[in-house]
């Protein structure tokens, strides 16, 4: 698929995606993508397109909560590994932790301390690119594993947020630019 190929995707699937206003809290603006999720047939779409021009690719690791809806089928599809960030205490083995920020507060994420070896080439995958904060927090927890972040693959991402710009020199796809 080429870009002008993913771009007009990308159109496609933008109406399949519900505003939320005022979710989780006054002034945000929430794209809900659990409608889109609902289509089968954009559902598959959605997954191929994400994953279309990775190749050689060991893991994918995958943003909680709603990336693990869609890293797992890109995984499956590229014959990769998945690999499950989380949000503190949800994993039972020796963690690795990074603290990050939202559009609306603080957080922190955590991976397994053995969930990557070095050297592996790692997709990132999320729903959505805001502020950057989680998917460069992701960055530094692979980083740390020394494994290789091979890009970053996301069905939406909000530009005027800038989120790309807490990311640079690192490949990013998304499929829905508002």
């Amino acid at each position: 698929m080429t870009d002008p190929n993913r771009q007009a995707l990308g159109e496609r699937l933008k109406p399949l995606v519900r505003d939320i206003p005022d979710f989780p809290q006054a002034g945000i603006m929430f794209r809900d993508i659990t409608t889109l999720l609902a289509d089968g047939t954009a559902f598959r779409q959605a997954v191929d397109g994400m994953a279309e021009g990775f190749t050689g690719i060991d893991k994918v690791v995958i943003i909680e909560s709603r990336g693990f809806i869609l890293g797992t089928p890109i995984a499956y599809a590229l014959g990769a590994g998945v690999v499950p960030v989380r949000k503190p205490g949800r994993l039972p083995a020796p963690t690795y932790a990074e603290a990050y920020s939202l559009e609306y507060r603080n957080d922190e994420l955590e991976i397994h301390q053995d969930a990557i070896l070095p050297g592996e080439q790692v997709l990132i995958v999320d729903d959505l690119l805001a502020t950057g904060g989680t998917v460069a927090a992701t960055i530094r927890l692979v980083e740390r594993l020394e494994g290789k972040v091979a890009g970053v693959s996301v069905l939406a991402e909000l530009s005027d947020l800038r989120g790309r710009d807490r990311v640079p020199g690192y490949r990013v796809h998304s499929l829905i630019v508002y």
